[in-house]
């Protein structure tokens, strides 16, 4: 039996865990286009005043929140997804300040390229640990005799 370090919330969490990093990542690409919509609609009406979208940074927030809780759980994978979580992150406040620049200088607002890329290598990450959950090598190491 493992050791449970959160006690309860283990024993809610630990079974659906993998779901709903899933759920979030999602909800985090359909708040990051939201926020993009939003960001062109501001500059359209007053250059120059970007203003942070709610939801998004609230999703970012349970995103970090939740990679760091599959830590405890999952050594090795919690922290690749971790880092690859707060890199996502990085790279939005780097994006942000880019629209802002954008904005500023009267030019169209572009995509938020580098967080569209991070956003999706978290949602393939995730799909692999959901997909492969005990790793991809451990079916052809139970057919070598130890």
């Amino acid at each position: 039996m493992d050791p449970a370090i959160l006690g309860p919330i283990d024993a809610i969490f630990s079974p659906i865990i993998e779901p709903i990093l899933l759920i979030g990542v999602v909800i985090n690409l359909v708040t990051r286009h939201l926020a993009h919509r939003s960001h062109i609609r501001q500059n359209e009406e007053e250059k120059g005043s970007l203003k942070h979208f709610v939801f998004h940074e609230i999703s970012n927030g349970v995103l970090i929140v939740f990679s760091l809780y599959y830590m405890t759980l999952h050594h090795h994978g919690g922290m690749v997804l971790s880092l690859m979580v707060l890199a996502m992150i990085l790279a939005d406040i780097f994006e942000f300040e880019a629209r802002l620049v954008e904005s500023r200088g009267g030019m169209e607002i572009e995509l938020p390229k580098g967080s569209m890329v991070g956003s999706a290598l978290v949602l393939v990450y995730i799909l692999y640990i959901i997909i492969l959950p005990a790793g991809p090598l451990d079916q052809f190491l139970t057919l070598i005799p130890i």
